[in-house]
């Protein structure tokens, strides 16, 4: 069974010469207690393009020292990652190659570099004892490994780079029992002043592979940091962030296939990065992992002129697929959450009978159901597939004439033609009686405004901010709609809740009575909707996107 640590820790360069100084006179800091030496020997494992040290992830076997075992550490901030651990075995464990899938893909994993580290370790308490802090000193040594495992002799690399390395660092990382990230400034000044310089490389894995040999022949993977550099464009360039994560525009987005390339390659990072987020159960992952999804699918359907759709409608369909087998469990996550909070609001006189006991019941037999059906999905070949097809999109994308044409007008007409559409169905729901009809037409609408909020986010880059303001308004607009429809499912499973109440003899009127309630909101949203829909089919925001 794997564990997780979660790693803040600072590194820092030392020379031979330079000696830790006298850490007490750190603010909190009332003692430095001797931590021992440890003889420490890793094994970090990759594929031999080195597709996971491209995300700044390690996968190491190591022996030796208080932590023995598997360890795949993953980036979370600078400086901070979380380290999965399992039980040490001769191969890596299926708990944690399952969380680099989305990167390795059909890869094999590889022993690529040894490090065998001889480690002193200090250990700074307060006045109260508390561990806050290790600091340690590790003498490292470094070489490429051979296939076994073992080592390469002693030589030269391919390039004339030594096949061996070899340097001393500092490491200090707060403990799980009282650190405070404002500490590591602390101590880091007074390494600084010691003598000691910030490491170059984030990992000891990366300083190995720079100084033993040269780096993989190929690319990196999609989801990688040089992801956005890949495919026909050639023009992935970052800048700041905006709506959607797409930054403010500048000179990388002056087509149009620079812009939507710029997005599509987002959305495919953010996939790829989430994969292990939601293996793990992390909060909001599979939401995120499901918008994303979402939002690359939109694309496709919104720039048909940028991108070929015969080559992006099969992959939109996949799409599709994992965003429905995602939003299993999403869609309980939600719906509990909202009869949680309504059930809080609700009298204790009319809470008749156990209500959150059979919501937390409820809830708890479709998670079960719908967890390990997400995990199987995420393991089988269908959706292996897809993220391979992703990759290989995001390098070579099916990119059209009018993506070499100026950005402007392509993402405009592209814009305005789903607001169109959007008006189209609004007008439709809108004229709908009361009823199921119209519930249907409103979350068609939904629907619709969602595409357009997305298409109007992707092109800010191009058209600036008209369409921060475009995207702005629509949003507001699905929101709305979005209240609405899910107070549409809410109902449904209250009306199922309140079955399965009376067939207990538990009677339903708590679960009637919540119902109610809904219903007064869908009301309250079709009220609403009218006067936000006219803010954003005003004709000056639609003009403004015009080039």
């Amino acid at each position: 069974m794997a564990d997780t640590v979660r790693e803040i820790e600072r590194k820092y360069e030392a020379d031979d010469d330079t000696r830790l100084p006298d850490l007490v006179c750190v603010d909190r800091v009332a003692t430095v207690e001797e931590g021992g030496v440890e003889a420490l020997d890793a094994l970090y494992y990759d594929t031999a393009d080195q597709r996971l040290a491209a995300d700044g992830i390690t996968l190491r076997r190591r022996t030796g020292g208080r932590d023995a075992g598997w360890h795949l550490k993953l980036p979370v901030a600078p400086g901070v990652r979380d380290e999965v651990r399992a039980p040490l075995s001769d191969a890596p464990p299926a708990e944690l190659t399952a969380l680099v899938r989305s990167r390795v893909l059909r890869q094999e994993l590889v022993p690529l570099v040894r490090l065998r580290t001889r480690r002193t370790v200090r250990v700074l308490r307060d006045a109260a004892g508390v561990a806050l802090a290790e600091v340690a000193v590790d003498e490292v040594g470094a070489a490429r490994a051979a296939a076994s495992g073992k080592a390469t002799a002693p030589g030269k690399g391919a390039v004339g780079r030594a096949a061996e390395a070899r340097w001393r660092e500092i490491e200090v990382e707060l403990t799980g029992e009282g650190g405070d990230p404002a500490l590591l400034d602390e101590v880091g000044r007074a390494l600084t002043a010691a003598g000691a310089r910030p490491a170059a490389s984030p990992s000891k894995l990366a300083r190995a592979l720079a100084e033993t040999g040269p780096a993989p022949a190929g690319a990196a993977p999609t989801g990688g940091k040089g992801a956005g550099k890949r495919g026909r464009s050639g023009k992935g360039g970052k800048g700041g962030k905006g709506p959607g994560g797409q930054g403010g525009g500048g000179k990388a987005d002056r087509t149009a296939g620079d812009v939507v390339l710029r997005y599509v390659r987002e959305q495919v990072r953010v996939i790829v990065e989430l994969d292990p987020a939601v293996r793990r159960d992390l909060p909001d992952s599979v939401h995120q992992m499901r918008v994303a999804t979402r939002r690359l699918r939109s694309a496709f359907r919104s720039y048909t002129a940028v991108l070929d759709r015969a080559a992006t409608a099969p992959i939109g369909l996949e799409l599709q697929w994992i965003a429905a087998e995602l939003g299993v469990d999403r869609d309980r996550e939600v719906l509990t959450e909202r009869f949680q909070q309504a059930l809080a609001g609700v009298p204790v006189t009319l809470r008749l009978g156990p209500v959150a006991a059979r919501l937390r019941t409820w809830s708890q037999r479709r998670r079960t159901g719908s967890r390990g059906r997400l995990l199987a999905v995420l393991d089988g070949d269908r959706y292996l597939a897809l993220l391979e097809t992703l990759h290989a999109l995001a390098a070579e994308p099916p990119l059209r004439a009018a993506a070499a044409r100026p950005a402007p007008e392509v993402l405009a007409r592209a814009v305005l033609k789903d607001h169109r559409r959007l008006a189209r169905r609004m007008q439709a729901a809108l004229d709908a009686p009361a009823g199921q009809g119209r519930d249907e037409a409103l979350h068609g609408a939904r629907k619709a405004a969602k595409r357009t909020r997305y298409a109007a986010e992707a092109a800010v880059p191009g058209l600036g901010r008209p369409a921060r303001k475009f995207a702005k308004r629509t949003k507001r607009v699905q929101q709305l709609l979005g209240d609405h429809q899910d107070s549409v499912v809410a109902r449904g499973a209250l009306r199922e809740l309140a079955t399965q109440a009376q067939q207990a003899g538990e009677g339903g009127f708590t679960f009637g009575l919540l119902y109610g309630r809904e219903e007064a909101l869908a009301a309250d949203r079709e009220r609403q909707l009218p006067e936000v829909w006219r803010k954003a089919a005003r004709p000056g925001l639609r003009a403004a996107l015009r080039p």
